[in-house]
């Protein structure tokens, strides 16, 4: 286990006044894991972890908007979830389209913008149907962008942009000499956003399960052991607290970059 990732509560306080609010990271990821074992724990069926967890994204979304962040990202799909019992991957797209139903109203409120990455078009009808509607419903909001990772891969995400980048090349659009990192990631599915500041994984496991692969090159890693249904904003806010406490340094001496945060 590498020092400095995994952390718990015991090191930081869990409140939000303790929190730094000029130096809130701008893009907060999350891989929400732990439903289905948070189930089985309780001798439960695993979409009742499903349901609970639902209940926890509803006030990180509250949280993310009262702090102020600019983004949100949840890996709420992944392209290799397919491969679980067909009765879970049903169970799952219902519960996909009541939430937005139920969560709309509350979300057009607080000023949301739902966008999605991902092959969402994959989906079955009745749920893109949904998603399509959260997503224009919320077009013109300015507040916090809540990015729903929906049968995302970040390998495919990867292989994907990088053959829109081929055809442009081929037809015209675009020369072979311009093509760096900053083009290649406008071809990405997260082009316009800002990169993780934080990315916190709950469940304890201690791997980024293909997820924006390309975008976590310099991002904090914080892997809490709480399942997700157990996840408050308290282990928010100690997260949070946790990349506060990290030096940026972004491949640059820890000199070079304290005077580069003294610039800012």
């Amino acid at each position: 286990m590498e020092a400095g990732i995994y952390k718990g509560l015991s090191s930081v306080n869990q409140d939000a006044s303790a929190l730094d609010r000029t130096r809130l990271p701008r893009h907060i990821a999350i891989i929400v894991d732990g439903n289905g074992r948070w189930a089985a724990q309780r001798g439960l069926p695993r979409v009742v972890g499903h349901r609970e967890g639902v209940n926890v994204v509803r006030d990180i979304v509250r949280v993310a908007g009262e702090l102020g962040l600019d983004v949100l990202t949840l890996f709420t799909f992944s392209t290799e979830n397919w491969r679980r019992p067909k009765t879970e991957v049903s169970a799952l797209m219902r519960l996909l389209i009541a939430t937005i139903r139920s969560e709309i109203e509350e979300i057009n409120r607080n000023n949301v913008k739902i966008m999605v990455i991902g092959r969402w078009d994959e989906l079955p009808e009745a749920a893109r149907r949904e998603v399509a509607y959260a997503i224009a419903q919320t077009s013109k909001n300015t507040g916090l962008r809540l990015i729903l990772a929906l049968n995302y891969g970040g390998r495919r995400e990867i292989v994907e942009a990088a053959k829109r980048l081929a055809q442009d090349i081929v037809d015209g659009k675009q020369h072979l000499a311009a093509v760096d990192e900053t083009l290649f990631a406008s071809y990405l599915d997260t082009a316009g956003l800002p990169d993780p500041d934080l990315l916190i994984r709950t469940s304890g496991e201690m791997r980024i399960s293909n997820f924006l692969l390309y975008q976590l090159a310099y991002t904090e890693i914080c892997v809490m052991p709480v399942l997700w249904p157990d996840f408050r904003r308290e282990h928010f806010y100690a997260a949070i607290q946790d990349y506060q406490t990290r030096e940026r340094r972004f491949g640059r001496t820890s000199a070079q970059a304290q005077v580069a945060v003294s610039v800012r």
